[in-house]
C-alpha cells in the first residue's frame, strides 16, 4: 500500500503539472484516444470478457509480484507473453476491421473531426418505402449502405448497376423470380452501384437459430466493414438492421428511418462533437468561458 500512495502522490503532484509542456498534453490526449477507439472496439465486439480475464490476470500478475511469489509470478508472465500471441490469432477479423478503418480514413476522422456527410435523403425516402412494401408482401431483401470501407470485393461477385435508387428498382431486383433476387444490393454514395453480390456469412456461434441465410449474411457484413445493412426477412416479412456485427430485429418504416438517418446522415453539431477534434474544440471553449 506504501508503494501504491507514492506512486498516487507523484501522480497528483502539482509541480508535475506546472512544469508540464505542449508535448506532455499532446501525448496524454494521444493514449486517451487510443484507450477511447479500444473499448469502443471492445464493446462492439465479443472480446468483453476476454477483456475481463485480461484485467484480472494483469491484476493477479501484479498481486503476485507485490507479496513476492515468484512461482506464480513467473507462470503468469509465460502467460502474458503466450497469451498476446494467441489473441493475434482469436481476434484476427476484429484486428483485420480495425486495420481496415485505420487505412480507409475512418479511424483518422476521429482525430481530424467531421468528415462529409453522405447526402443520401431521396436514398433513404426510396429505401424505406421499398422495405415497407416487400415487408407487406414478406419479399427478402438485402440492402448494403457502403461507408468509409469500400466493398468493390463484394461488388465483383454480382452485377454492376450503377442507377438512382427508387422503390421500383429495389422491389423489381428482389422479386422472387428476378436474377439477382438471392444477393444483395450495395448502395454506394447515395447510388444503386450493384445487385446479386455475395456476402461473407457470420461465424458467430451464439446467433439465434431461427436467423436464416440472409441474416448472417448481413451480419457477416457488418462484422467484416462498417457498413449499414438492411435485410427483409422472406419469412416473417421482419425489418431487420445489422452494423458493427450487431442486429436491431422488429422495426418499422419509422424506426428504419430514423436508424438510417442517424448513421448515414449524421447532422454537424453531432459530427462536430466527435473525435480528438471535438474535445480540443471543448477545451478551447471552456478556457474562453474561463477569461
Amino acid at each position: 500500500m506504501g508503494q501504491f500512495a507514492d506512486i498516487v502522490s507523484k501522480v497528483i503532484n502539482i509541480n508535475y503539472i506546472k512544469t508540464a509542456q505542449a508535448s506532455d498534453i499532446v501525448d496524454i490526449l494521444l493514449v486517451a484516444a487510443l484507450i477511447y477507439v479500444a473499448i469502443g472496439l471492445i464493446r462492439k465486439t465479443n472480446m468483453t470478457r476476454v477483456a475481463r480475464g485480461i484485467v484480472l490476470i494483469i491484476l493477479a500478475l501484479w498481486l503476485s509480484d507485490l507479496l513476492k511469489l515468484r512461482m506464480i509470478n513467473s507462470f503468469l508472465k509465460t502467460t502474458v507473453e503466450l497469451g498476446f500471441i494467441a489473441l493475434v490469432i482469436i481476434f484476427q477479423p476484429e484486428l483485420r476491421r480495425l486495420l481496415e478503418r485505420m487505412g480507409s480514413g475512418r479511424f483518422m476522422s476521429f482525430f481530424g473531426g467531421a468528415s462529409t456527410p453522405l447526402t443520401f435523403e431521396s436514398t433513404i425516402n426510396q429505401t424505406v418505402l421499398a422495405c415497407s412494401s416487400m415487408s407487406d408482401s414478406k419479399t427478402g431483401a438485402l440492402i448494403v449502405f457502403e461507408r468509409m470501407i469500400s466493398l468493390n470485393e463484394q461488388m465483383t461477385t454480382g452485377t454492376i448497376v450503377n442507377a438512382d435508387v427508387t422503390s421500383e428498382l429495389l422491389r423489381n431486383i428482389f422479386f422472387v423470380k428476378a436474377p439477382l433476387h438471392d444477393g444483395a444490393v450495395i448502395i454506394r454514395e447515395g447510388r444503386l452501384a450493384a445487385g446479386g453480390c455475395m456476402l461473407p456469412l457470420s461465424q458467430n456461434a451464439s446467433l439465434s437459430s431461427d436467423l436464416g441465410m440472409r441474416h448472417r449474411a448481413g451480419i457477416g457484413m457488418s462484422e467484416h466493414s462498417d457498413a449499414v445493412v438492411v435485410i427483409v426477412s422472406e419469412e416473417t416479412g421482419s425489418i431487420s438492421v445489422a452494423m458493427d456485427g450487431m442486429l436491431k430485429r422488429h422495426l418499422t418504416p419509422e424506426m428504419l428511418e430514423k436508424i438510417l438517418r442517424t448513421e448515414l446522415m449524421p447532422d454537424a453539431e453531432t459530427t462536430q462533437k466527435k473525435g480528438l477534434a471535438g474535445l480540443l474544440a471543448s477545451l478551447r471553449t471552456f478556457k474562453v468561458k474561463k477569461k
